[in-house]
């Protein structure tokens, strides 16, 4: 994470998650991380965790079920 770059925290977590779901690392159907564990990894908080959750559900690449979490979709989200 470049924390004095331009780009915003939640978009270079995004963007990790992402890549971490083409790696296979998360694989179609298979919860990533929560919120609370994303802010621990990231040292973030809350609201940034949530927004590249959101950032993900945005492209297509995850799926959010309230009450359960955020999964990648079952294709892998290849209709980016």
């Amino acid at each position: 994470m470049d924390l004095e770059g331009p780009e915003p925290m939640y978009r270079q977590i995004a963007a990790e998650l992402e890549r971490r779901i083409d790696a296979g690392r998360y694989a179609p159907n298979r919860p990533i991380p929560s919120e609370t564990a994303l802010c621990e990894e990231f040292g973030v908080g809350r609201n940034t965790a949530r927004a590249a959750v959101r950032l993900l559900a945005e492209k297509g690449r995850i799926v959010t079920v309230k009450g359960k979490g955020s999964y990648v979709r079952a294709d892998g989200g290849a209709d980016r």
